[in-house]
Protein backbone atom coordinates (compact mmCIF):
# COMPACT_ATOMS: atom_id res chain seq x y z
CA UNK A 1 0.00 0.00 0.00
CA UNK A 2 1.48 2.94 -1.03
CA UNK A 3 1.44 6.82 0.96
CA UNK A 4 -1.20 8.21 -0.67
CA UNK A 5 -3.34 5.07 -0.21
CA UNK A 6 -2.74 4.70 4.01
CA UNK A 7 -3.15 8.31 4.06
CA UNK A 8 -6.70 7.91 2.36
CA UNK A 9 -7.39 5.21 4.57
CA UNK A 10 -6.11 7.11 7.93
CA UNK A 11 -8.31 10.36 6.57
CA UNK A 12 -11.58 8.03 6.84
CA UNK A 13 -10.88 5.99 9.63
CA UNK A 14 -9.02 7.11 12.55
CA UNK A 15 -11.38 10.29 13.33
CA UNK A 16 -13.99 7.23 14.47
CA UNK A 17 -11.79 5.79 16.67
CA UNK A 18 -11.40 7.11 20.38
CA UNK A 19 -8.91 9.46 20.49
CA UNK A 20 -6.96 8.06 23.15
CA UNK A 21 -6.27 5.01 20.89
CA UNK A 22 -4.89 7.13 17.97
CA UNK A 23 -2.94 9.32 20.16
CA UNK A 24 -1.33 6.05 21.89
CA UNK A 25 -0.91 4.42 18.23
CA UNK A 26 1.35 7.81 17.16
CA UNK A 27 3.16 8.21 20.62
CA UNK A 28 4.13 4.14 20.12
CA UNK A 29 5.03 4.86 16.45
CA UNK A 30 7.12 7.89 18.07
CA UNK A 31 9.39 6.47 20.28
CA UNK A 32 9.73 3.58 17.65
CA UNK A 33 11.14 5.42 15.04
CA UNK A 34 13.72 7.61 17.85
CA UNK A 35 15.01 4.11 19.32
CA UNK A 36 15.88 2.86 15.54
CA UNK A 37 17.74 6.20 14.89
CA UNK A 38 16.13 6.17 11.06
CA UNK A 39 18.14 8.81 9.14
CA UNK A 40 14.99 11.70 9.49
CA UNK A 41 16.11 11.49 13.41
CA UNK A 42 19.41 11.69 12.98
CA UNK A 43 19.35 14.88 10.49
CA UNK A 44 16.65 16.35 13.45
CA UNK A 45 19.08 15.86 15.42
CA UNK A 46 21.99 17.58 13.35
CA UNK A 47 19.47 20.27 13.11
CA UNK A 48 19.08 20.67 16.00
CA UNK A 49 22.73 20.82 17.00
CA UNK A 50 23.00 23.80 15.14
CA UNK A 51 20.74 26.23 16.72
CA UNK A 52 21.37 24.13 20.40
CA UNK A 53 25.03 23.84 20.82
CA UNK A 54 24.67 23.55 24.45
CA UNK A 55 23.39 20.47 24.27
CA UNK A 56 25.38 17.59 25.04
CA UNK A 57 24.65 14.35 23.19
CA UNK A 58 22.17 12.92 26.09
CA UNK A 59 20.34 16.09 25.81
CA UNK A 60 20.10 16.18 22.48
CA UNK A 61 19.10 12.75 22.45
CA UNK A 62 16.27 13.45 24.66
CA UNK A 63 14.99 16.54 22.78
CA UNK A 64 14.83 14.64 19.50
CA UNK A 65 12.80 12.14 21.25
CA UNK A 66 10.57 14.55 22.11
CA UNK A 67 10.53 16.23 19.29
CA UNK A 68 9.27 12.91 17.31
CA UNK A 69 6.72 12.37 19.32
CA UNK A 70 5.43 15.76 18.65
CA UNK A 71 5.80 15.49 15.23
CA UNK A 72 3.63 12.04 15.47
CA UNK A 73 1.44 13.98 17.34
CA UNK A 74 0.49 16.14 15.15
CA UNK A 75 0.08 13.50 12.19
CA UNK A 76 -2.76 12.37 15.13
CA UNK A 77 -4.19 15.32 15.35
CA UNK A 78 -4.45 16.16 12.12
CA UNK A 79 -6.46 12.72 11.38
CA UNK A 80 -8.78 13.54 13.95
CA UNK A 81 -9.32 16.58 13.58
CA UNK A 82 -12.42 16.21 11.16
CA UNK A 83 -13.89 14.62 14.25
CA UNK A 84 -13.40 17.83 16.66
CA UNK A 85 -16.87 19.77 17.73
CA UNK A 86 -15.87 23.99 17.27
CA UNK A 87 -15.73 23.99 20.94
CA UNK A 88 -13.35 21.17 21.01
CA UNK A 89 -11.22 23.68 18.53
CA UNK A 90 -11.78 26.69 20.83
CA UNK A 91 -10.68 25.28 24.09
CA UNK A 92 -7.51 23.48 22.53
CA UNK A 93 -5.99 26.68 20.80
CA UNK A 94 -4.80 29.52 22.91
CA UNK A 95 -3.33 32.43 21.08
CA UNK A 96 -0.57 34.89 22.11
CA UNK A 97 -0.82 38.27 21.01
CA UNK A 98 -3.33 37.61 18.31
CA UNK A 99 -4.20 41.57 18.46
CA UNK A 100 -1.03 41.84 16.55
CA UNK A 101 -3.13 40.61 13.61
CA UNK A 102 -6.03 40.97 14.36
CA UNK A 103 -6.28 45.17 14.07
CA UNK A 104 -5.16 44.90 10.69
CA UNK A 105 -7.50 42.09 9.80
CA UNK A 106 -10.61 44.01 11.93
CA UNK A 107 -9.51 46.92 9.35
CA UNK A 108 -9.80 44.76 6.13
CA UNK A 109 -6.39 43.92 5.75
CA UNK A 110 -4.91 40.77 4.67
CA UNK A 111 -2.19 39.83 7.13
CA UNK A 112 0.87 37.61 6.03
CA UNK A 113 1.95 34.83 8.18
CA UNK A 114 5.87 33.21 7.84
CA UNK A 115 5.51 29.30 9.00
CA UNK A 116 8.03 27.08 10.57
CA UNK A 117 7.58 23.30 10.63
CA UNK A 118 6.54 24.03 13.96
CA UNK A 119 3.60 22.62 15.92
CA UNK A 120 0.60 21.67 14.61
CA UNK A 121 -0.69 24.53 12.11
CA UNK A 122 -3.64 22.78 11.49
CA UNK A 123 -5.67 23.06 14.49
CA UNK A 124 -4.18 26.46 14.67
CA UNK A 125 -5.36 27.19 11.16
CA UNK A 126 -8.99 25.54 12.11
CA UNK A 127 -8.60 28.05 15.08
CA UNK A 128 -7.35 30.95 12.99
CA UNK A 129 -10.60 30.28 10.50
CA UNK A 130 -13.26 30.50 13.22
CA UNK A 131 -11.95 33.03 15.64
CA UNK A 132 -9.52 35.41 13.61
CA UNK A 133 -10.24 35.69 10.02
CA UNK A 134 -10.30 33.28 7.05
CA UNK A 135 -7.26 31.32 5.96
CA UNK A 136 -5.86 31.77 2.64
CA UNK A 137 -2.77 28.65 1.73
CA UNK A 138 -1.23 26.79 -0.29
CA UNK A 139 -1.13 22.99 -0.29
CA UNK A 140 0.58 19.97 -2.38
CA UNK A 141 -2.10 18.51 -4.65
CA UNK A 142 -2.99 14.98 -3.24
CA UNK A 143 -3.98 11.47 -5.14
CA UNK A 144 -6.12 10.53 -5.89
CA UNK A 145 -7.77 14.06 -6.74
CA UNK A 146 -10.77 12.67 -5.10
CA UNK A 147 -9.03 12.74 -1.86
CA UNK A 148 -7.49 16.17 -2.15
CA UNK A 149 -11.28 17.57 -3.28
CA UNK A 150 -12.37 16.08 0.45
CA UNK A 151 -9.09 17.86 1.89
CA UNK A 152 -9.83 20.96 0.06
CA UNK A 153 -14.26 20.90 1.68
CA UNK A 154 -13.26 20.15 5.02
CA UNK A 155 -10.87 22.57 5.30
CA UNK A 156 -13.33 25.59 3.65
CA UNK A 157 -15.84 24.23 6.30
CA UNK A 158 -13.24 25.12 9.23
CA UNK A 159 -12.51 28.52 7.50
CA UNK A 160 -9.38 27.91 5.28
CA UNK A 161 -8.93 28.57 1.82
CA UNK A 162 -6.56 26.34 0.30
CA UNK A 163 -5.00 26.74 -3.32
CA UNK A 164 -2.96 23.92 -4.39
CA UNK A 165 0.42 24.40 -5.50
CA UNK A 166 0.99 24.33 -9.54
CA UNK A 167 3.99 24.43 -11.83
CA UNK A 168 3.18 27.60 -14.09
CA UNK A 169 4.19 30.38 -11.43
CA UNK A 170 0.77 31.64 -11.05
CA UNK A 171 0.06 30.62 -7.88
CA UNK A 172 1.60 34.21 -6.33
CA UNK A 173 -1.28 36.17 -8.02
CA UNK A 174 -4.02 33.76 -7.10
CA UNK A 175 -2.46 34.35 -3.67
CA UNK A 176 -2.47 38.24 -4.32
CA UNK A 177 -5.96 38.46 -6.13
CA UNK A 178 -7.81 36.28 -3.71
CA UNK A 179 -6.27 38.90 -0.99
CA UNK A 180 -7.36 41.63 -1.94
CA UNK A 181 -11.08 40.40 -2.77
CA UNK A 182 -11.43 39.51 0.73
CA UNK A 183 -9.56 40.07 3.62
CA UNK A 184 -7.44 36.87 4.56
CA UNK A 185 -4.56 35.87 6.96
CA UNK A 186 -2.62 33.34 4.47
CA UNK A 187 0.11 31.79 6.07
CA UNK A 188 3.25 30.22 4.35
CA UNK A 189 5.26 27.30 5.72
CA UNK A 190 9.31 28.82 4.21
CA UNK A 191 11.44 27.61 6.59
CA UNK A 192 12.92 25.40 3.59
CA UNK A 193 13.49 25.94 0.36
CA UNK A 194 15.70 24.55 -2.40
CA UNK A 195 14.45 25.81 -5.44
CA UNK A 196 16.58 28.31 -7.27
CA UNK A 197 14.20 31.33 -5.98
CA UNK A 198 15.31 30.19 -2.64
CA UNK A 199 16.48 33.07 0.03
CA UNK A 200 19.68 32.34 1.89
CA UNK A 201 19.67 33.41 5.56
CA UNK A 202 21.82 32.89 8.52
CA UNK A 203 20.09 30.60 11.35
CA UNK A 204 22.45 31.19 14.65
CA UNK A 205 25.30 32.36 12.77
CA UNK A 206 24.54 29.14 10.36
CA UNK A 207 23.71 29.65 6.16
CA UNK A 208 20.52 27.98 5.26
CA UNK A 209 18.04 28.36 2.42
CA UNK A 210 13.87 29.77 3.03
CA UNK A 211 11.33 30.75 0.65
CA UNK A 212 10.95 34.28 -0.12
CA UNK A 213 7.37 33.31 -0.33
CA UNK A 214 6.13 35.42 3.00
CA UNK A 215 8.08 38.57 1.98
CA UNK A 216 7.48 38.59 -1.74
CA UNK A 217 3.78 38.55 -0.82
CA UNK A 218 3.61 41.07 2.08
CA UNK A 219 5.59 43.50 -0.46
CA UNK A 220 3.55 42.78 -3.35
CA UNK A 221 0.31 43.52 -1.07
CA UNK A 222 2.05 45.77 0.87
CA UNK A 223 0.44 43.92 3.86
CA UNK A 224 1.65 43.29 7.26
CA UNK A 225 3.82 40.37 8.03
CA UNK A 226 3.89 38.37 11.22
CA UNK A 227 5.99 35.26 12.26
CA UNK A 228 3.37 33.32 13.46
CA UNK A 229 4.83 30.02 15.97
CA UNK A 230 3.19 27.33 16.75
CA UNK A 231 3.88 24.55 19.09
CA UNK A 232 2.05 22.00 21.50
CA UNK A 233 1.44 22.40 25.39
CA UNK A 234 -0.14 20.17 28.34
CA UNK A 235 -3.45 20.75 28.56
CA UNK A 236 -5.00 20.51 32.56
CA UNK A 237 -8.28 20.89 34.51
CA UNK A 238 -11.18 22.09 32.89
CA UNK A 239 -9.68 23.46 29.99
CA UNK A 240 -8.75 19.75 29.38
CA UNK A 241 -11.71 18.42 29.99
CA UNK A 242 -13.21 20.87 27.63
CA UNK A 243 -10.87 20.38 24.86
CA UNK A 244 -11.04 16.05 25.24
CA UNK A 245 -7.41 16.21 25.13
CA UNK A 246 -4.39 16.52 27.08
CA UNK A 247 -2.49 18.55 24.44
CA UNK A 248 -3.30 21.65 23.55
CA UNK A 249 -1.61 24.31 20.72
CA UNK A 250 -0.35 27.60 21.37
CA UNK A 251 -0.24 30.22 18.50
CA UNK A 252 2.56 33.18 19.52
CA UNK A 253 2.44 35.79 16.63
CA UNK A 254 5.28 38.70 16.42
CA UNK A 255 5.31 41.36 14.25
CA UNK A 256 8.03 41.66 11.47
CA UNK A 257 9.16 45.24 10.24
CA UNK A 258 9.44 45.98 6.80
CA UNK A 259 12.79 47.88 5.91
CA UNK A 260 11.51 50.74 3.77
CA UNK A 261 14.76 51.94 3.46
CA UNK A 262 16.00 49.02 1.21
CA UNK A 263 14.47 47.99 -2.07
CA UNK A 264 14.70 44.61 -4.54
CA UNK A 265 16.15 41.40 -3.75
CA UNK A 266 18.09 43.46 -0.99
CA UNK A 267 14.44 44.14 0.88
CA UNK A 268 13.11 40.58 0.79
CA UNK A 269 16.33 39.19 2.17
CA UNK A 270 16.39 41.40 5.02
CA UNK A 271 12.35 40.57 5.68
CA UNK A 272 12.87 37.07 5.10
CA UNK A 273 15.89 37.38 7.72
CA UNK A 274 13.46 39.18 10.31
CA UNK A 275 11.54 36.17 10.38
CA UNK A 276 13.97 33.71 10.42
CA UNK A 277 14.90 35.51 13.43
CA UNK A 278 12.12 35.50 15.01
CA UNK A 279 11.61 31.43 14.15
CA UNK A 280 15.22 30.79 15.35
CA UNK A 281 14.40 32.59 18.83
CA UNK A 282 11.87 30.79 19.54
CA UNK A 283 12.83 26.68 18.30
CA UNK A 284 15.75 27.20 20.82
CA UNK A 285 13.07 28.13 23.10
CA UNK A 286 10.92 25.35 22.26
CA UNK A 287 13.75 23.33 20.48
CA UNK A 288 10.96 19.88 20.75
CA UNK A 289 8.38 22.09 18.57
CA UNK A 290 11.20 21.80 15.32
CA UNK A 291 9.75 18.97 13.09
CA UNK A 292 12.27 19.49 10.27
CA UNK A 293 13.49 15.95 9.43
CA UNK A 294 15.16 16.95 6.40
CA UNK A 295 18.65 18.72 5.47
CA UNK A 296 17.91 22.52 5.73
CA UNK A 297 21.42 24.67 6.67
CA UNK A 298 23.84 25.05 3.61
CA UNK A 299 26.37 23.12 5.26
CA UNK A 300 24.15 19.72 5.07
CA UNK A 301 22.77 19.85 1.24
CA UNK A 302 23.44 18.25 -1.52
CA UNK A 303 26.24 19.81 -3.13
CA UNK A 304 25.67 19.72 -6.98
CA UNK A 305 21.93 20.49 -5.81
CA UNK A 306 22.96 23.64 -4.24
CA UNK A 307 25.62 24.90 -6.82
CA UNK A 308 22.44 24.44 -9.55
CA UNK A 309 20.29 26.35 -7.56
CA UNK A 310 22.86 28.59 -7.31
CA UNK A 311 23.55 29.05 -10.89
CA UNK A 312 20.12 29.32 -12.14
CA UNK A 313 19.18 32.10 -9.67
CA UNK A 314 18.42 35.32 -10.95
CA UNK A 315 20.52 38.57 -9.80
CA UNK A 316 17.77 40.00 -8.11
CA UNK A 317 15.61 37.65 -6.79
CA UNK A 318 12.71 39.35 -7.71
CA UNK A 319 13.03 39.39 -11.31
CA UNK A 320 11.10 37.72 -13.80
CA UNK A 321 9.28 35.95 -12.11
CA UNK A 322 6.22 37.52 -12.25
CA UNK A 323 5.84 40.94 -14.52
CA UNK A 324 3.01 42.56 -13.12
CA UNK A 325 3.93 46.17 -12.40
CA UNK A 326 0.15 46.59 -10.64
CA UNK A 327 1.02 43.55 -8.85
CA UNK A 328 4.43 44.70 -7.34
CA UNK A 329 5.94 48.15 -7.33
CA UNK A 330 9.17 46.49 -7.65
CA UNK A 331 9.40 43.98 -9.81
CA UNK A 332 8.90 40.22 -9.33
CA UNK A 333 7.66 37.87 -6.47
CA UNK A 334 7.50 34.22 -6.32
CA UNK A 335 6.28 31.60 -3.55
CA UNK A 336 8.36 28.44 -4.32
CA UNK A 337 7.02 24.97 -3.87
CA UNK A 338 8.66 24.59 -0.86
CA UNK A 339 7.24 27.11 0.84
CA UNK A 340 3.40 27.30 1.12
CA UNK A 341 2.32 24.36 3.20
CA UNK A 342 0.69 24.27 6.42
CA UNK A 343 -0.23 20.81 7.09
CA UNK A 344 0.05 17.46 7.23
CA UNK A 345 -1.44 16.77 4.26
CA UNK A 346 0.54 19.49 2.88
CA UNK A 347 3.96 19.50 3.88
CA UNK A 348 6.72 18.26 1.52
CA UNK A 349 7.01 14.77 1.70
CA UNK A 350 10.53 14.23 2.39
CA UNK A 351 10.16 16.47 6.17
CA UNK A 352 8.85 13.23 7.02
CA UNK A 353 10.22 17.88 12.98
CA UNK A 354 16.95 36.71 26.77
CA UNK A 355 16.18 33.71 29.35
CA UNK A 356 18.09 30.68 29.84
CA UNK A 357 16.65 28.17 27.03
CA UNK A 358 15.39 24.56 28.66
CA UNK A 359 16.00 21.38 27.06
CA UNK A 360 12.32 20.95 26.69
CA UNK A 361 10.87 18.60 28.78
CA UNK A 362 8.92 15.77 27.82
CA UNK A 363 6.32 14.71 29.00
CA UNK A 364 3.89 11.88 29.21
CA UNK A 365 0.71 11.68 27.03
Amino acid sequence: MNSARLFALAWRVLPYLPEVCTRTLFDVAARVVHVLRIPAVRQLEANLSRLRPDLDRRALRRVSRAGMRSYLRYFGEVFTLRGLRPEQIAARVRAVDDQVARRHLDQGRSVVAALGHTGNWDLAGAWSGQHLARVLTVAEVLEPRGLFEEFLRFRADLGMDVIGLTKDGSVLRTLIRRSRERTYLVPLLADRDLSRRSVEVRAAGHPMRVAPGPAALALALKAPLVQAFVRHERLRGRRRKAAGSPWGTVIEFVPIEIPHHLSGSEQLVAISQAWVDVLVERIQAYPDQWHMLAPVFTADLDPQRLARARAGADDDVLAGVVADDDVSGRGATTVTDDGGEPGAATRPEEDGPAQQRPESREDGR
